[in-house]
């Protein structure tokens, strides 16, 4: 796996990965108060809910489960001192989809976060990792 990271001024990078695909990141505050995309931690943040989420998609799916939307918020904490490291992450995952098992959802996800997702391991070494999850199932919905 490769990248490759381009400083473009002041506190503005531009990362593009060995498959191709650009990303802004940055520190700086622009004209209109915003910084030019996201901080490298909130991508550590952002990878770390895509890998799960791929991973409990990926399970529910190999289970036959009618998964129909998946995401994940995460809240995080950081230390005071440097190098800020992540101390705490809590990931609250929202699976939709049609009768699906909360029990599989249960474990797809404990899975993910304890076994598969590569993110969690490395920032397990550093900080407590919690999650919660709700089910919400759109039978109803489709019958409407």
């Amino acid at each position: 796996m490769k990248a490759r990271i381009k400083w473009v001024e002041g506190r503005t990078f531009v990362g593009e990965s060995g498959s191709g695909h650009n990303v802004v990141l940055g520190t700086a505050v622009g004209p209109e108060g915003r910084t030019p995309g996201p901080s490298p931690m909130e991508l550590v943040l952002i990878g770390t809910g895509g890998c799960s989420a791929f991973d409990v998609v990926h399970i529910l799916e190999k289970g036959r489960e009618a998964v129909e939307d998946c995401f994940v918020e995460i809240d995080a904490d950081r230390a005071d001192q440097d190098p800020k490291v992540f101390t705490r992450i809590h990931m609250h995952f929202v699976v939709k989809g049609r009768g699906l098992a909360t029990h599989k959802v249960e474990r797809a996800i404990a899975l993910s976060i304890e076994k598969y997702c590569s993110a969690s391991a490395m920032l397990a070494k550093t900080a407590t990792i919690t999650h919660d999850f709700e089910v919400i199932d759109t039978t109803a919905a489709a019958v409407s």
